[in-house]
């Protein structure tokens, strides 16, 4: 079976930075670093939903057509993974909305508690006495991606699956 919109795609991934630049030059990069996230160090393959925005955009598009077996290697442009990073997305935050407020430093991640009720992932920028301020941009925006993907099993929605938006592991909805 082939990969396409409502069938569930069954694959391990590993996610480095890629070494290309705006201007379509490869820069050089050390084939040894250590990946941005792999799913082969958790031992267990990611599971997606395709055609419900699951993936970043550049990558459902490359696994669309692909069949169990198969290995490809992909570069993804921030316009089709995480955005162009933005500027003005730093904000300063009363410590009582963090949890281990003095325990951050810059450059860690962290949630954010908003005031509806809600999280949301941000990075430390700075950490002062009463305030942190904090970076909105998703860690990767603005970088390409490069994907090391070997798709290991491609099958049919299930109608719960579909009607839910997201794919189930064996064993059905958790």
């Amino acid at each position: 079976m082939k990969a396409a919109k409502n069938t569930v795609v069954s694959f391990h991934y590993t996610l480095t930075e890629s070494g290309w630049t705006e201007n379509g030059l490869v820069e050089s990069r050390a084939d040894d670093a250590p990946p941005l996230d792999s799913s082969r160090e958790r031992g267990e393959p990611m599971l997606a939903l395709l055609g419900h925005q699951q993936l970043v955009a550049g990558v459902e598009r490359a696994l669309e057509g692909r069949e169990a077996g198969e290995r490809f290697e992909i570069d993804v442009s921030p316009a089709d993974a995480y955005g162009e990073r933005r500027d003005g997305m730093i904000q300063r935050v009363p410590k009582k909305y963090f949890h281990n407020g003095d325990r951050l430093k810059p450059g860690m991640q962290t949630v954010l508690r908003t005031r509806e009720g809600g999280q949301r992932l941000v990075t430390v920028h700075k950490v002062g006495m009463s305030a942190i301020d904090v970076d909105h941009n998703h860690p990767l925006a603005g970088k390409t991606l490069h994907f090391d993907i070997e798709v290991t099993a491609v099958r049919a929605a299930t109608p719960e699956e579909i009607s839910h938006g997201h794919a189930h592991p064996d064993g059905g909805h958790h």
